[in-house]
C-alpha cells in the first residue's frame, strides 16, 4: 500500500462519520456533567487526562499488541480477556464490547481481512470482542502500519469524547478542536512512544469509571454510559 492510500485510509476509519459504534456512548462525560464534576474550563485538562491516563496505558497497547497478533486467535483472544478485566466499570465493558461489534461488523461488510472471523467468534460468545483489539486486528487487516492504526485509535477515541461533550453542550465546537489540537503534540509523543508489554497494561481513570457506573442513575440520558 503506498503511503498515500494509507493516509487516505486512516483518515477515512479515523472520520467521525465512520460507523464504528462510538456515537452512543459518553465515556462518563455525560454523568461527570450532570453531577457538576465537569464543567466547560475543565474540557482540555479533562481530555489530556482521559488519553494520559486511560488510552496512553491501556486502550493504546491492547491496540498495539492486537494489532500484532492479528490473525493469532489465541493471543486476541487473551488480549480480549485482558481488556474484559482491566475495564471496571460494568457500563464501560458494555460500551467497549459494543463499540467493537459495530467495528467489526462494518470492517466485515468491507471485507477486511480477518474482521469477519473475529466478529463471528464475538457473536458466539467466544470472545467479548473489545474495540481495542477490534481496532488492532481491524486495521492491521486494512493495511495500516503501527504508528497509522495508532493515530487512528487516538484521534477516534478523543473525537469520540468531544462529540459527546459537544451534543450535551458542554463545549462548542471550536472548544472541541481547540483542545484537541493542543492535546496532538502529547499524542503523536505517545504514538511514537515504545509499546508496553502485555504484563503492564493497565489505565487509572477513577472518576469517568464512577460517573460511567452512578450512570444508570441519571434521570435524563442521553448516552448509553
Amino acid at each position: 500500500m503506498s503511503a498515500g492510500l494509507a493516509l487516505l485510509r486512516a483518515l477515512q476509519f479515523a472520520d467521525g462519520q465512520f460507523p464504528a459504534g462510538g456515537f452512543a456512548f459518553s465515556w462518563g462525560v455525560e454523568s461527570l456533567m450532570a453531577d457538576g464534576l465537569l464543567a466547560r474550563a475543565d474540557w482540555p485538562d479533562f481530555l489530556r487526562g482521559q488519553m494520559e491516563h486511560r488510552w496512553a496505558p491501556q486502550d493504546r497497547p491492547l491496540t498495539a499488541h492486537a494489532f500484532l497478533a492479528a490473525g493469532d486467535e489465541a493471543a486476541l483472544l487473551a488480549l480480549d480477556e485482558l481488556a474484559e478485566a482491566l475495564t471496571l466499570a460494568a457500563p464501560a465493558r458494555e460500551g467497549s464490547r459494543r463499540a467493537g461489534a459495530a467495528l467489526l461488523a462494518t470492517h466485515a461488510r468491507l471485507d477486511t481481512p480477518g474482521a469477519a472471523a473475529y466478529q463471528a467468534l464475538a457473536a458466539a460468545g467466544k470472545a467479548p470482542g473489545h474495540l481495542p483489539v477490534a481496532m488492532g486486528l481491524a486495521l492491521a487487516g486494512a493495511g495500516l502500519d503501527l504508528p497509522l492504526s495508532l493515530a487512528v485509535s487516538a484521534h477516534a477515541t478523543a473525537q469520540a469524547l468531544g462529540t459527546a461533550a459537544l451534543r450535551l453542550g458542554l463545549i462548542g465546537a471550536l472548544e472541541a478542536q481547540a483542545a484537541l489540537q493542543a492535546l496532538q503534540p502529547r499524542l503523536a509523543e505517545l504514538i511514537a512512544a515504545p509499546v508496553p508489554p502485555v504484563e503492564e497494561i493497565g489505565g487509572f481513570t477513577p472518576l469517568a469509571d464512577i460517573a460511567m457506573m452512578r450512570h444508570p442513575l441519571q434521570k435524563q440520558q442521553l448516552f448509553s454510559n
